[in-house]
């Protein structure tokens, strides 16, 4: 294909910990693939949880991170697409990155297409219908209140126990093995999304990658992440393709 045509997609990096020294590993990795698909890339999405913990004060954000935000700013400058999807660590992203890197924040699902395939297009951490206490906790970290009440909190402090919440978070949603027909990402595709004709329907959160098929049209996509696997997925405009960040395809 010609340059400039395909489209990526990244998610669940979790910058910023453990701590500093193996998460600056880790970025300079995907520094090193984004420098690598500047080339050829289109749009770049991160679905989700780009940082372990991300909140903007007014005139304050978190220290770090600045190979990243650089790369990233460099290719919006080159007019590339550069897609943030808030996940559930880094849902208090607000004007910051898209005012200094040109990303575009999207909080809610994307239906988009490209070649003339349909994707759908989420964090997917909402999606568990049974899983009431999640839902509960989310709508208490969206609250224009609650958000106003944290600003309020020394960075030191706040950013201290919000790296404590999201590890134990972390840990207790992590890397599990995938489940198949009992994932509930899967059922909420076949209860809502299969007969809506989408092509792929692109999830992170789950940290396991996973090329499944529903059914002779629709393949349900987890990109993984880059803090075990170093997956993500490339579009070239015909097939989406699960990578590791060798390019070696996930079979």
């Amino acid at each position: 294909m010609a340059r400039g045509t395909h489209i990526y997609f990244i998610s669940d990096a979790h910058f910023g910990t453990p701590d500093h020294a193996s998460s600056l590993v880790r970025e300079r990795k995907l520094v090193a693939l984004l420098n690598a698909i500047a080339g050829d890339a289109a749009e770049v999405y991160f679905l989700g949880d780009l940082f372990d913990f991300w909140f903007e004060y007014k005139r304050v954000v978190p220290k770090g991170f600045t190979r990243l935000l650089g790369t990233i700013a460099r290719m919006s400058d080159a007019g590339i697409t550069m897609h943030f999807f808030t996940g559930n660590h880094d849902i208090w992203a607000f004007d910051y990155l898209p005012m200094e890197t040109g990303m575009v924040i999207h909080r809610q699902p994307v239906i988009a297409e490209h070649g003339g395939k349909r994707f759908f297009l989420a964090h997917g951490d909402d999606l568990d219908e049974s899983d009431v206490r999640f839902r509960v906790i989310k709508s208490f970290f969206t609250n224009g209140l609650m958000q106003w009440a944290f600003a309020r909190l020394h960075p030191n402090f706040a950013l201290w126990v919000a790296h404590t919440w999201s590890r134990q978070s972390r840990e207790a949603h992590g890397d599990e093995a995938f489940k198949g027909e009992d994932e509930a990402i899967v059922r909420y595709a076949r209860k809502h999304l299969i007969t809506k004709g989408y092509d792929y329907l692109v999830f992170g959160h789950r940290h396991c990658p996973v090329d499944y098929r529903l059914n002779e049209l629709s393949r349900l996509i987890i990109l993984g992440d880059w803090m075990k696997h170093f997956t993500y997925a490339r579009f070239d405009g015909s097939d989406l393709q699960l990578l590791f960040a060798d390019a070696h395809a996930v079979e």
